[in-house]
């Protein structure tokens, strides 16, 4: 299996390539050449088989230059009950009829992100090892990215990371969990901008080719397509927990925001699990929402992101969006450049064809939109009718995915984080604290290690270039 841009560049790639590279050289993203289809015998076999197996098989479909002896250790080795909690891994939890949570927030940092990152961490230190090299990360995190990936990372010998945050709007438990890290191969970065401005200094660097060769820059932002590629896996096992048969259908909803989650589901889904719909639930942060009612992304400016209750999602430029496209006009790469490096750098947006609108349907994508009023009902309905508490990204999708349940049709909402990492909503919403996990009670209290810089790629370029040479 080998990978080209998004952008029009085909030359091919392998696997273990694109996973320390990031961007493509055109400022594309990478997809595979094409997608492997699973038939019903496939499907069948891999219903029975455990978490770390499932992943073996479906990640040795995309991953075809690292030996399968070493691919199934990785595997094991990552997903494991001692990390993720249980030995499902990702459990269901059942709500009403035919509405389910996945568990995806069990790892170390108890949020979905672990699901995809605790793999990426292995998988650079086998590769780096492989190669005799390091590598200098680069990632922009809204909340949970940035504490999963630096957990991933930390004492992994040849990686060092930089992570950019926006200065003061994450969740005090969210940052406390990245600034808190006193490991020397761990650098944060608070940014005095929004998310968008921290994605932006990431790809405008990743983009600088001779400083990205020279620095040796990879990235662990959902623009790598080994992160997207490990959260496929949850949602075979979500459909294989949610039917008895092949014969059933299953929707899923997806807090989503960067539409690195979801874009996972739509792999899936042209791999051929019977996905019905894929429904993409934003706050009020409504970029994703508007692009699928009305065929128009528009990409709004910082004074224009709101700050909300579900950090993580406060974002209005979706950069794993593109992979999506590129699939919806055929693979048309050209198209696709105009679309974002033209259209969308120069005036902020563009306008599908309304020919190429129709085409969204037969990919199953459907939205919706929650405000603070509604995640606030929605943790409280939860709680008093179910006993289970919720965050506050998981009730965006909650919230969702009832407007768009059909009968018959199991729906899963993909859980983001546990509660604990939101504690002043869930006061807010409950009048009481989420509770904690073990040896997290005080951590908002620890010493904090973190460098506050402008909005100025440049900047950012010279902190790494200063701190190269610390490991």
């Amino acid at each position: 299996m080998n990978y080209i841009s998004t952008r029009g560049d085909r030359s091919e790639r392998g696997f273990s390539e694109i996973l320390l590279e990031g961007l493509a050289p055109d400022g594309g993203l990478y997809l595979p050449t094409h997608y492997p289809k699973i038939d019903d015998a496939t499907l069948a076999r891999w219903r029975g088989l455990s978490y770390a197996d499932l992943a073996f098989e479906i990640l040795g479909l995309y991953i075809t230059d690292i030996p399968a002896a070493d691919l199934r250790a990785l595997v094991q080795r990552t997903y494991t009950p001692q990390v993720f909690g249980t030995t499902q891994i990702v459990p269901l939890k059942p709500l009403e009829a035919g509405l389910n949570l996945e568990a995806l927030s069990n790892g170390p940092t108890l949020a979905f992100k672990d699901m995809a990152m605790q793999l990426l961490g292995n998988l650079f230190e086998y590769e780096l090892k492989r190669r005799g090299q390091t590598l200098n990360i680069l990632g922009a995190t809204s909340g949970d990215t940035g504490s999963a990936a630096e957990y991933a990372m930390r004492g992994k010998q040849g990686v060092r990371v930089f992570m950019l945050s926006p200065n003061g709007r994450m969740s005090p438990f969210q940052q406390a969990q990245m600034f808190s890290l006193q490991d020397p191969n761990i650098h944060n970065l608070a940014i005095e901008g929004v998310f968008d401005d921290c994605q932006d200094i990431v790809k405008a660097t990743s983009n600088d080719l001779a400083f990205k060769r020279k620095y040796r820059i990879g990235t662990v932002n959902s623009i790598n397509w080994a992160r997207l590629l490990a959260q496929v896996v949850y949602y075979f096992a979500g459909y294989f927990q949610a039917t008895k048969s092949n014969a059933e259908r299953v929707s899923f909803t997806v807090p989503s925001g960067n539409f690195g989650n979801i874009c996972a589901g739509h792999v899936a889904r042209m791999m051929g699990l019977p996905i019905h719909k894929l429904v993409a639930a934003t706050n009020e942060n409504d970029v994703l929402d508007e692009f699928f009612r009305t065929g128009t992304y528009r990409v709004r400016k910082g004074a224009e992101t709101y700050e909300t209750s579900s950090p993580s999602m406060d974002i209005s430029k979706a950069s794993n969006f593109e992979r999506f496209v590129y699939d919806l006009l055929g693979r048309d790469g050209a198209r696709v450049q105009k679309l974002f490096k033209d259209d969308v750098e120069q005036t902020g947006s563009f306008t599908l064809s309304g020919e190429e609108f129709k085409r969204i349907a037969g990919f199953g994508f459907v939205s919706g939109k929650s405000t603070h009023a509604d995640r606030l009902a929605t943790i409280r309905d939860t709680w008093e009718r179910f006993g289970t508490m919720i965050d506050t990204h998981t009730a965006d999708g909650l919230k969702v995915a009832r407007e768009h349940t059909d009968a018959g049709v199991p729906m899963i909402v993909l859980e983001t984080a546990l509660p604990a990492k939101f504690a002043e909503t869930i006061r807010e919403a409950l009048g009481r604290d989420p509770v904690r996990p073990a040896g997290l009670e005080g951590i908002e209290s620890l010493p904090k290690r973190y460098t506050v810089l402008p909005v100025d790629a440049q900047r950012v370029k010279d902190y790494i270039a200063s701190h190269c040479g610390e490991l």
